[in-house]
């Protein structure tokens, strides 16, 4: 399979520029600088990424780009451009003003292969403290700015170049253009790596890699685990056994509506209701950090159990997508922030199964246009994602049976009320948060003292960053309404209008 590989030197953008890559139809990999892969055949171009780093620093990372420098093609961005600049005889010192944002490029040779289709001007995105005052005589100048003269540079008598700013970003407005230019211009991808060719060659891998071996897998009811689920059923057909648990801290009749729409699909599902254990176990317990490693702990134990009741099970599949691939082998190292729980978040070592990981190279949305192409309904793909640790992280405070039932019916209130209103599709995650204070109401002539609810919406691509979503005034009160009228123990209902940063998507 023909590829593309970005090298990664810290940039915030280098995924933008995988994804970007990638809705070219090529196929793309994130290596760390110091990582670089075998440059086989399949390797058709690389792509130096953007730094935090200043190429000044001691500290810099600093790339061996032997094995492909002047014989594979090789753009590098922003740092990258910096970095071919000064370790080949030019010179990069600090802007006199940092550039950032948006900037007017002017094309100053529109033949080159690079800056094909491109207008004479165009809005792209700088980001850089570092400027390139000078390169080596056989870098040949080919666009730039009123502030940035080396904006673009190709090296003669290679298939190198260099840009300082983010084509990757959606402010640089011919930015995926130039990027096709470089990937099907020059390094010539066939834009032939699509859903159906991955789910085509991704069940063809899975045959020969477990050929009659049974696979166990923990579903979720998520769009990970359930396109997991299906691609493995499409190359093992009865040997894959899936686990379903119900921790008790689900969505208003989720169990069995998920479960219905599993069978459904033809997959062998086991479903496992497990809520007295974990609601025991959770019993008052506050601390957000103690409830969800209690609920991993749960999660294991519950899943080794039924799991060491199929014979002979080899393998245990897992729906890990690329960013957490890509966060794992990240040039900073793993991240200090992983939450402490999965749904199957990692399971005894006496089980001794090996580890199949059917996603591991596809983003969120690719995960979705893959499922999208197998045929697994809407409602599944297009689910808003959803906490491992269940409602039990929208409590806060201590979690009773009687606060999971009035979070469960709020909750079925705001997410059906999104769906009838046409908004659901609008909003990338929603979820209700009860809060652990009471507020005085009135009733009829009665006074009230119960709790309030929060209501949550956000935008967002890859929950990194998120908005809160402008929801309709006439919707919140509409809303607001029906949970105070219908939900006994809810007197008040409040709308969060924060955004992440600074603060986060759930409230535990």
């Amino acid at each position: 399979m023909e590829k593309i590989i970005i090298l990664d030197f810290g940039s915030q953008y280098t995924q933008l520029i995988a994804r970007r890559v990638r809705e070219l139809n090529v196929y793309c990999e994130i290596h760390p600088f110091n990582k670089a892969p075998q440059m086989d055949e399949s390797v058709k171009g690389v792509i130096l990424s953007g730094s935090p780093f200043s190429v000044r620093d001691e500290n810099a990372p600093k790339p061996d780009l032997s094995a492909f420098k002047g014989q594979l093609p090789l753009l590098g961005i922003c740092y990258g451009a910096q970095y071919l600049a000064s370790a080949f005889g030019g010179e990069v010192q600090p802007a006199a003003s940092r550039e950032y944002g948006r900037a007017m490029l002017t094309v100053g040779d529109k033949e080159d292969a690079l800056m094909k289709n491109l207008p004479a001007t165009t809005q792209v995105w700088m980001s850089h403290g570092d400027t390139i005052t000078s390169v080596p005589a056989s870098y040949r100048l080919i666009a730039g700015t009123e502030d940035v003269k080396v904006a673009a540079f190709h090296i003669e008598g290679e298939q190198t170049w260099g840009i300082q700013f983010h084509p990757e970003v959606y402010h640089s407005t011919d930015g995926t253009q130039l990027l096709k230019n470089f990937v099907v211009g020059v390094c010539g991808c066939k834009q032939d790596w699509t859903s159906e060719s991955f789910v085509e060659s991704t069940v063809e891998e899975l045959r020969k890699k477990l050929g009659d071996d049974k696979v166990v897998l923990g579903l979720s009811g998520g769009v990970d685990s359930s396109v997991a689920a299906v691609l493995l059923h499409k190359a093992i057909g009865h040997n894959l056994y899936c686990i379903f648990v119900d921790s008790g801290l689900l969505r208003k009749n989720e169990f069995d509506e998920v479960l219905e729409s599993y069978k459904n699909m033809g997959l062998n599902v086991k479903g496992v209701k497990a809520g007295d254990k974990f609601l025991g176990d959770l019993a008052g317990v506050t601390d957000p950090e103690k409830k969800r490693k209690i609920i991993g702990r749960d999660f294991v134990e519950v899943f080794n159990e039924e799991a060491q009741q199929i014979k002979d099970v080899k393998w245990l599949a897992q729906g890990t997508i690329y960013p957490d691939v890509i966060e794992s082998s990240s040039v900073n190292g793993p991240s200090v922030t992983i939450k402490s729980h999965h749904n199957v978040g990692g399971l005894p070592k006496e089980m001794n199964l090996k580890i199949v990981e059917p996603l591991r190279l596809l983003f969120k949305d690719e995960v979705r246009r893959v499922g999208r192409s197998m045929g697994i309904s809407e409602n599944l793909i297009g689910r808003h994602p959803f906490p491992g640790p269940g409602l039990a992280i929208r409590i806060l405070g201590d979690i009773t049976p009687e606060k999971v039932e009035i979070l469960q019916n709020v909750d079925k209130i705001y997410i059906d009320s999104l769906r009838e209103a046409g908004l659901y599709d609008q909003v990338w995650q929603a979820g209700a948060i009860l809060l652990p204070v009471k507020s005085v109401g009135v009733m009829g002539d009665e006074r009230t003292y119960e709790s309030c609810v929060a209501l949550r919406a956000v935008t967002s691509t890859d929950g990194m960053t998120a908005d809160w979503v402008h929801l309709p005034y006439e919707f919140l009160m509409n809303v607001s309404n029906e949970i105070i009228n219908k939900v006994r123990g809810v007197n008040r209902v409040v709308y969060d209008i924060s955004s992440k940063p600074p603060a986060t998507i759930e409230w535990e």
